[in-house]
């Protein structure tokens, strides 16, 4: 996809990409943003390159307006979700602490499997399944 929006917006031109823009950088900015564990550096490379093209083609200025726009947008997004998320804790409690329980028990599988490959004698307790407990809801 990367490379295609490289190949229309040289196709396009400078004065017929301008309007595009933003929607063309938000992939752009969001993989070059983004910090999850499994990213692809060639998908990395690939948009900052497609970036550079872009700066090139439209010009600077042009190209700072849309790119900043983007980045503004994005961190609206972000604050929103954010807000959303302290909203949600106080509305719907038991749903909060469903998430906070789960993330708790991941945090604690993690520093056990990280134990185990620091030490590799170490075997960490594993919690055992029990079908009935595990069902009851969590008071």
């Amino acid at each position: 996809i990367f490379k295609f929006l490289g190949a229309i917006s040289v196709d396009l031109g400078q004065d017929r990409i301008k309007p595009y823009l933003p929607t063309i950088l938000t992939p752009l900015y969001r993989e070059l943003n983004s910090n999850y564990a499994e990213q692809d550096p060639t998908l990395k490379n690939l948009s900052q390159e497609i970036i550079e093209l872009l700066k090139k083609l439209v010009g600077l200025e042009a190209f700072s307006l849309a790119f900043s726009s983007v980045q503004k947008q994005a961190n609206q997004k972000r604050a929103m979700r954010k807000k959303q998320r302290a909203l949600q804790t106080v509305a719907n409690p038991d749903i909060a602490a469903r998430r906070k329980l789960k993330r708790h028990k991941n945090k604690a599988e993690t520093r056990k499997r990280k134990m185990e490959s620091l030490r590799p004698m170490y075997k960490a307790k594993r919690h055992r399944s029990h079908a009935l407990k595990d069902l009851a809801m969590v008071e």
